[in-house]
């Protein structure tokens, strides 16, 4: 009897561990596709004008994933002070889930600087005003994520190349490539709720 227990043991703790490994990417990777939907991460700037008024203003880098591998992303502090600091176009790139449960995310931009980069604002002179905008350069931004939870990426790990204006921000290998952050950026699901609706 106490040798078909061990046997009975042995099993079970053999199942344990057959099994752990495919339960753990269910609960915490990306192989099972639940998170696909749009994400929100909060930026915020102090003293935008560089005036010591110390006005802060809240923008978002809104991700969206896409089923299909594709991802958009924009930033709504973009298009702020266009003519006097430059704005970027939206990002978009694809993403894929490693074989370890962490989302990789590759983005390209563009970013443009005004003709003239003085500040336009009621405090300063500019003479003349700028008047269009100019590509400055290209960026490709890789990303890794982790899946948290069920309505949070946190993106662990950045590294970006930089293509000037005559280089071609399509070779994967061109540009300048510079160094990896490690910097820790939460992004929040934008989940769908009929509360506001409801309330009185």
């Amino acid at each position: 009897m106490s040798k078909l227990k061990s046997v009975l043991i042995a099993f079970v703790l053999f199942s344990v561990f057959l099994v752990t490994p495919a339960f753990s990417d269910v609960l915490g990777g990306c192989k099972t596709g639940l998170f696909i939907g749009s994400y929100t991460t909060l930026v915020t700037f102090t003293d935008l004008w560089g005036d010591g008024s110390n006005v802060v203003n809240s923008t978002i880098l809104q991700l969206n994933l896409h089923i299909d591998g594709t991802v958009t992303q924009e930033f709504s502090g973009a298009p702020d002070i266009m003519l006097s600091f430059g704005t970027d176009s939206p990002r978009v790139g694809s993403w894929k889930c490693r074989s370890d449960g962490k989302l990789v995310v590759t983005l390209i931009w563009a970013t443009y600087l005004p003709t003239n980069d003085s500040l336009s604002h009621p405090t300063f002179t500019t003479i003349p005003p700028p008047a269009d905008l100019l590509l400055d350069h290209h960026t490709r931004a890789t990303y890794l994520f982790s899946v948290t939870d069920a309505n949070t990426l946190t993106r662990t790990k950045a590294r970006s190349r930089t293509y000037s204006p005559t280089d071609d921000p399509t070779d994967v290998t061109g540009g300048v490539l510079l160094p990896i952050s490690n910097a820790v950026v939460v992004f929040k699901r934008v989940v769908a709720s009929d509360a506001d609706l409801l309330a009185p």
